[in-house]
């Protein structure tokens, strides 16, 4: 049975580094920053994304696996499964596909459509705040996982690397969905279409090979991997100073 303490203790493990991200970020839209409720709204909105998402990957799991009807007794079976199955059955490319397609539907259902969504960096701000928010309710329910056996070193090492490398990565892919959406904010509707779909193609293979390197890969891969969704971060930050370039054709 899981304390109030325990509960408390995981989710601030994925709240503050995910805020402390949010934070950074916002700062790169400070000339013109977002409405506040909006932002928040963003944030829980990747939140609920997790929920949407873990019941297509316990799908996934069972199918590839062999595991039929599915396992609700086990709370963990969601957040765990991932570390259990032989690496020849991971179907890592469907849920890092997956976990895209539902953070930008979530995105678009509750925030693009806004008339607040006005600039071409707005896109990417939001889509990396519903990342943020995805990343901390994901990360909150590993850190239950040795937690929740009392295993405190495990959950500072799980949170340290989560913190490190899959919130910047959840944080990489969706932005890139987002320049893809700023690239051709003011362009027509079979361009954006365009964009938008090569943006989720190469946000879920970028994820896919993160995950697929993290699970498989030896320590000097792993650091290696580490170390390239760095270099992703100094990317980004690029592409966000080229977002606030683009404006409106003059005809």
């Amino acid at each position: 049975m899981l304390s109030g303490t325990i509960l408390l203790y995981a989710l601030l493990g994925g709240l503050l580094p995910a805020l402390l991200w949010l934070w950074f970020f916002l700062k790169e839209d400070s000339q013109a920053p977002e409405p506040k409720w909006l932002i928040l709204a963003a944030f829980l909105s990747g939140m609920l994304a997790v929920l949407l998402v873990l019941p297509i990957e316990m799908l996934a799991k069972c199918v590839s696996s062999g595991i039929w009807p599915l396992d609700f007794s086990n709370p963990f079976y969601t957040v765990s499964f991932c570390r259990d199955l032989p690496a020849e059955i991971r179907p890592i490319f469907l849920w890092a596909t997956a976990e895209e397609l539902i953070k930008y539907f979530v995105a678009v259902a509750i925030i693009l459509w806004r008339r607040a969504v006005d600039e071409p960096i707005d896109a990417m701000i939001y889509l990396i705040t519903v990342a943020l928010g995805f990343s901390a309710l994901e990360t909150g329910l590993f850190l239950l996982g040795p937690l929740g056996v009392g295993d405190v070193v495990g959950g500072m090492v799980t949170g340290n690397l989560r913190f490190t490398g899959a919130a910047l990565i959840h944080t990489l892919s969706s932005a890139v969905v987002g320049f893809s959406i700023a690239i051709t904010f003011y362009r027509s509707y079979s361009l954006q279409f365009i964009s938008l779909c090569t943006g989720l193609v190469l946000a879920s293979v970028l994820h896919a090979l993160f995950n697929h390197h993290i699970i498989t890969g030896s320590e000097k891969v792993t650091t290696v991997v580490f170390f390239s969704v760095w270099l992703g971060i100094i990317g980004l930050l690029l592409l966000f100073e080229r977002a606030k370039r683009i404006t409106r054709p003059r005809f």
